[in-house]
């Protein structure tokens, strides 16, 4: 399971330039944390540069070990754009990270092996001085408890590292919220032990499609 690693701080694309035998390669890096934010930040850039002849892209779209990755080559030759940009984000070791690379042909082929080294160049520059931040792995838990519960609950809390999303107050407290993939085990016995079991706690499913 992966701990901590790094993740892209793109408030804007983050855009780099190549220029190779006189085709021009555009990159823009973005951060993704799931597969709708991926492809949303792809449609931006097509939406960006409509007239390029293609734009190439891959992502991780989330933990650096996720499965949720993919890649295209966007009407260049099979395997020479996205499966090289994919190893490139691959050893990079960041997670939750999207690059395209749009490319206007210059007049001169660089053949399979040519392409293959310029999309992975293009990548490579992209990653070159970009921002990043730590990212704890979390697990998104549900709690669902009785009032007499909430102090007991607020009080574990403040005793692990956990991100509360959204809390309602009807017949009984509902609460989403994340907690650090190291923590969910202790917290969970915590909440069970010093709640006698009063609080249910609903797991997401594992191996769960995309």
């Amino acid at each position: 399971m992966t701990s901590v690693y790094a993740v892209p701080v793109t408030p804007t694309p983050h855009i780099s330039e190549l220029e190779i035998k006189r085709s021009q390669f555009i990159t823009f890096v973005g951060q993704a944390s799931d597969r709708a934010a991926a492809e949303a930040f792809i449609r931006s850039v097509r939406q960006l540069h409509p007239q390029a002849r293609h734009v190439c892209w891959a992502y991780i779209a989330g933990a650096p070990d996720t499965t949720v990755m993919s890649m295209s080559d966007d009407g260049e030759p099979s395997g020479t754009a996205g499966r090289p940009m994919l190893k490139v984000l691959q050893h990079s070791g960041l997670g939750e990270i999207v690059v395209a690379v749009v490319r206007y042909f210059g007049g001169i082929k660089l053949g399979t092996g040519g392409l293959q080294r310029a999309y992975s160049e293009a990548v490579l520059q992209g990653l070159e001085a970009l921002a990043t931040e730590q990212r704890v792995p979390q697990t998104r838990l549900t709690l669902e408890y009785d009032y007499p519960m909430e102090a007991v609950v607020r009080h574990l809390l403040d005793q692990y590292s956990t991100t509360i999303e959204h809390c309602d107050f009807q017949a009984r407290v509902c609460m989403a919220l994340l907690v650090a993939d190291s923590d969910r085990e202790a917290f969970v016995m915590a909440l069970t032990n010093q709640s006698g079991g009063a609080v249910r706690v609903v797991e997401p499913i594992q191996n769960e499609n995309e």
